[in-house]
């Protein structure tokens, strides 16, 4: 029996762990892309202003519904749920909200949000609407 202390190997280069490692990289940066789209909300008739300008995308948004359903992220909600979620989300104060509501829906329901936030304590509140005429 002879012993060689250097045998001669072909290189081969591994498949598999170069697909698994790529799998990886193909997960992870469509995961970090959909966490980068921001949150379309529903499919409202906004009301027009002629004072409308463009805000930044607000860090929530919630949508009232024509019935007077309360939606955030799609997961309609209750102002009890509303109110949590607003204490919930860190430093009230520093909470920037976006209400957007269809034209048709009653007034009231509308006050209902602003009244949740308030309890909450967010101050920063923002109104969404379309640029128009305002008439």
């Amino acid at each position: 029996m002879k012993m060689r202390y250097f045998e001669y190997r072909k290189a081969r280069i591994e498949i598999i762990p170069m697909i698994d490692v790529m799998l990886f990289l193909l997960v992870f940066f469509v995961i970090v892309t959909l966490q980068m789209i921001p949150d379309a909300g529903v499919s409202l008739q906004l009301p027009t202003s002629s004072q409308s300008v463009d805000l930044p995308h607000p860090k929530i948004t919630v949508n009232v519904l024509p019935d007077g359903t309360i939606q955030v992220k799609g997961q309609t909600m209750n102002d009890a749920q509303l109110v949590a979620l607003f204490q919930a989300s860190g430093d009230p104060s520093k909470v920037e909200l976006t209400i957007a509501t269809d034209k048709t829906t009653p007034f009231q329901k509308f006050m209902n949000v602003i009244d949740d936030a308030r309890k909450a304590g967010v101050s920063d509140v923002g109104i969404a609407a379309q640029p128009g005429s305002g008439s």
